[in-house]
């Protein structure tokens, strides 16, 4: 659209909010938005914003948010008069930064103060063009920086004097911010794009090496008739070998692939990590087994992470096999847990290795930079394990790190989200639960309580939320206390969420079955509240 159309539609508005938005409808970006407002500032013949009453530069008036307008003093730079509606940009009134010394210019970013000053003597003298802009930033009130974009309006007379001279700003700091954003996404994505055509290049690599040796062995095979019984075994346990590597490996770059897409869903939920640690350690036993390894165990069985089950048991499974594969017969290699800080578990997998060398070390959880190294009997790995581990960790907002020392081992760190604490409440009676609620929350303790009215409905609350304890009824409908820890048992081997019993009164028969399940405390009705609290802190273990 021409000015001239854009102008014609202006002068058939008689509001100034109108005119505003057709502005920005027409203008492109915030530059072209400036360059439109000079030109309608400059229409002399009709005083088309004056009529408008959206500039007053005798009233020193803007009616719109976000713009305020200036009159200078050609006498004295320094000495301007500014609309109202400066305020609502920077937190002064036009007085209170007439009462500073240097007015707005003090307020001015240092950095952009020489630059501002400089053209604000240069426009004033006439030196430089009339319609001027400028971009610069401000502190407000509040000390907090505002881009500004100026743009003045001078009068001269023939010889090029200066007879008055306006300016209208604006507030462009969300436009700077989104600009800075984009400018940071743009170098992301250009270092990813840097890192992707390295990684590339490796995996093209390595996706064809291994065909090296299973096309060279099965041509023997192939060829060779007369192969004994022993070195056709061999050919075949080398192609064996090479295609189980090359599985892993396009396992591992497939899991990793789809982590950095986003096409993995990340799906955590509150899991008990001994639990975890110990099904990997089991997997993980025959190769141990085969070099006479150890794996000690040291996590507290009420420890609950919040994690996504699958990727947090690949992570320990990945670092469990680097820990055998690059151990000597007869060590050790330990797992352990401890609270590490805020809201955070620290994972450790410590091994007696023959540790990685300084040079080695600047290469792990690099993509552009693959470092594979074989085992102390010859094992191979993928080269991509570590990246793995640490694409899961950085997924569950975790961090990673290692320390090792050749000829003494390695140990590597990780950390994961801790689970919010949890009580479960399983009672018939809304009522009571609402009493054992408040009960709960005299206590002081931080934990979330949930709420179920029967056995069934807690059930399904049960293995989703893992609670860190169970108070229940014992008399209830469709399952009674008794079924219902029977059921939990099952999955809960090794009684790792503790249940408090509540009932009127318990017969020795049913106290016998309760501490077979593992229930040590049961409390009668009518009880005492600060005993029913103590047994509260006692099976959460807090003192």
């Amino acid at each position: 659209m021409l000015y001239s159309d854009v102008y014609e539609e202006f002068v058939l508005m008689n509001n100034s909010l109108d005119i505003l938005d057709l502005l920005k409808q027409h203008a492109k970006n915030e530059e072209s938005f400036g360059e439109l407002l000079t030109l309608f500032t400059q229409n002399k013949e009709l005083n088309f914003w004056n009529s408008r009453g959206l500039f007053d530069s005798n009233g020193i008036k803007c009616t719109f948010d976000g713009y305020y307008w200036t009159h200078f003093d050609l006498q004295d730079i320094f000495k301007m008069q500014y609309s109202d509606s400066i305020e609502k940009i920077l937190g002064y009134t036009g007085k209170e930064l007439n009462a500073m010394p240097g007015k707005l210019l003090s307020r001015v970013h240092q950095d952009d103060f020489e630059i501002v000053k400089h053209n604000y003597t240069n426009i004033i003298t006439g030196s430089d063009k009339s319609d001027l802009n400028i971009q610069y930033r401000v502190l407000s009130k509040e000390n907090k920086l505002r881009w500004i974009s100026e743009t003045f309006y001078v009068e001269k007379t023939a010889n090029g004097e200066v007879t008055s001279c306006n300016s209208i700003s604006n507030d462009i700091s969300e436009f700077m911010s989104n600009q800075t954003n984009l400018e940071a996404q743009c170098e992301d994505l250009k270092s990813d794009l840097d890192e992707r055509d390295k990684f590339i290049n490796i995996i093209s690599h390595d996706l064809r090496s291994p065909f090296t040796s299973l096309l060279g062995f099965s041509e023997i095979l192939i060829n060779e008739p007369n192969l004994s019984e022993t070195e056709r075994n061999e050919y075949l346990s080398y192609i064996h070998e090479s295609g189980k590597t090359q599985l892993q490996f396009i396992n591992h770059l497939l899991d990793w692939s789809r982590l950095k897409t986003g096409k993995i869903k990340i799906e955590p939920k509150r899991v008990n990590l001994l639990d975890i640690i110990s099904n990997r350690v089991s997997l993980a036993t025959r190769s141990a087994i085969s070099k006479d390894i150890d794996i000690k165990i040291g996590i507290s069985p009420d420890i609950f992470v919040s994690a996504d089950e699958r990727l947090l048991g690949d992570s320990v499974t990945n670092l469990l096999t680097n820990a055998i594969k690059f151990s000597e017969k007869h060590k050790l290699i330990f797992v352990g847990a401890n609270k590490f800080k805020e809201g955070m578990i620290e994972v450790i997998v410590k091994d007696e290795g023959i540790g990685i060398s300084e040079d080695n070390q600047a290469k792990l959880f690099r993509i552009d930079q693959k470092f594979i190294s074989k085992g102390t009997q010859g094992e191979k790995g993928s080269g991509m394990g570590l990246n793995l581990v640490k694409e899961i960790v950085d997924h569950h907002e975790g961090e990673v790190w290692f320390y090792s020392k050749v000829g003494e081992g390695s140990e590597f760190h990780f950390t994961i989200p801790q689970a919010q604490n949890i009580i479960l409440i399983v009672e018939d009676d809304l009522e009571i639960r609402h009493l054992y609620k408040k009960l709960i929350d005299n206590c002081h303790i931080d934990y979330r309580v949930i709420e179920a009215s029967n056995g069934y409905e807690a059930m399904s609350q049960i293995f989703s939320e893992m609670p860190s304890l169970i108070i229940t009824d014992h008399d209830m409908p469709l399952m009674n206390g008794v079924q219902l820890v029977e059921a939990i048992r099952k999955k809960d081997r090794r009684n790792a969420i503790p249940v408090v019993v509540v009932s009127a009164k318990f017969d020795d028969e049913i106290k016998a079955k309760y501490r077979q399940l593992g229930v040590e405390i049961l409390i009668e009705k009518p009880f005492d509240s600060l005993e029913f609290t103590d047994h509260i802190k006692s099976s959460l273990k807090i003192l």
